[in-house]
């Protein structure tokens, strides 16, 4: 059966994160959304989002199919009740629909209308669903862990070469073709997943959990604390704690980024750094754009940084800041806590044919190139911004 990862309102509370992607296409833990169900399942995954996101995915045709909130944190038992749904069975928890087998789209998404429209419904205690991009900083530990569970199981590592100082190899995972060599790898706090081809240069320090994606790079000297994800081809260095990076994206010099968010396609300056912990210790306050409202973050949280956005050199960056898509942002002193989308510095508004020509030319770096889905559905961000 075909299994379709749907988007509800609360996709909106995501942004930046979500303005360019759906929920599914969100990397927390090792793994996006959508990859980790395909691992679970071996089917292929459709996605269900806003209509100006459909260049990016193909429709989904079938008559029946199995309908899960995308957001939702999957676990063992979850998803084996969730697998389990028969024609006409959904499961609820007291913020809605978790997932039916049903053979019409799912568009409503409170327990009430779910109850009516199914023949069977089964109501769970509250699950877990990401909302929040803090949530994001707080659930990584665990997510890399069960991440590295799902990857590794009744798989061997490759070796790991005699250079490195290790603790912990047990703990350690390196996928064929990786380079690593004169790194120290400790994973007494935590696993370390390294992907195909991956390399570690001379130097790297990593402290678990962490992980690293395919063809992604550490620089020289790189420290890495956990819970830190990498996502695919990207590049590191400086000083890194507790940050989740999508893919494609680069903070490759010194610098500190610490409890962040990073989306694709973006660049950290070299010399940037990020607060964050406010000076007199109190809890961060995070801006959320669907209720246009400050919400609580933790005592510690840095930035989220929406897709295809960039930091000039030295860039200081406000304790619980929000960097909006395609952003190139530069200004003296400390930045905004909010940058909105398509800045150009932190109070003009970037050109759009500047935006596509400045995100083809860094895509080219790593021989790739913007395509016409990408033009259209940031055209339309920018046309309602």
């Amino acid at each position: 059966m075909a299994i379709v990862l749907f988007d509800n309102i609360l996709r909106e509370q995501l942004f930046p994160l979500t303005l360019t992607k759906a929920v599914a296409d969100i990397r927390c833990g090792i793994l996006t959304f959508k990859e980790r169900w395909a691992l679970i399942t071996h089917q292929p995954i459709f996605i269900s989002t806003d209509a100006y996101l459909a260049p990016y995915y193909s429709p989904f045709e079938d008559e029946a199919a199995l309908w899960i909130d995308a957001g939702v944190i999957i676990t063992k038992e979850l998803s084996t009740k969730i697998l389990s749904l028969k024609l006409g069975q959904a499961l609820v928890d007291e913020n809605g629909l978790i997932a039916a087998n049903s053979e019409s789209p799912i568009s409503i998404y409170t327990k009430e209308n779910t109850v009516q429209q199914f023949e069977e419904v089964f109501e769970l205690p509250l699950v877990n669903r990401l909302q929040y991009p803090a949530q994001m900083i707080e659930w990584n530990n665990c997510m890399i862990r069960a991440d590295f569970d799902l990857l590794t199981s009744n798989r061997s590592s490759a070796p790991i070469s005699h250079t490195n100082q290790v603790i912990n190899s047990a703990n350690i995972f390196i996928e064929e073709d990786a380079t690593v060599e004169y790194c120290t790898l400790n994973s007494t706090t935590g696993p370390i997943y390294i992907g195909k081809e991956v390399i570690l240069m001379e130097g790297t320090l990593i402290r678990g959990p962490f992980a690293i994606g395919k063809q992604s790079v550490t620089k020289m000297g790189t420290k890495i604390y956990g819970a830190t994800s990498i996502g695919p081809n990207c590049v590191v260095g400086g000083e890194i704690k507790n940050v989740l990076m999508q893919a494609n994206s680069n903070k490759a010099h010194d610098g500190y980024l610490g409890d962040s968010v990073i989306g694709e396609w973006c660049n950290i300056g070299a010399g940037t750094s990020n607060s964050n912990v406010k000076n007199t210790g109190s809890e961060v306050k995070l801006w959320n754009r669907y209720t246009k409202s400050f919400m609580l973050a933790g005592q510690k949280f840095g930035v989220v940084m929406g897709d295809y956005s960039r930091t000039a050199i030295n860039s200081c960056i406000n304790t619980g800041s929000i960097i909006g898509v395609c952003c190139n942002v530069f200004g003296e002193g400390l930045l905004p806590k909010v940058i909105d989308d398509f800045s150009w510095g932190i109070n003009r508004k970037y050109e759009f044919e500047k935006v596509v020509r400045d995100i083809d030319n860094w895509k080219k770096m790593k021989l790739q190139h913007v395509s016409e889905a990408d033009i259209a559905i940031l055209k339309h961000i920018f046309s309602h911004r």
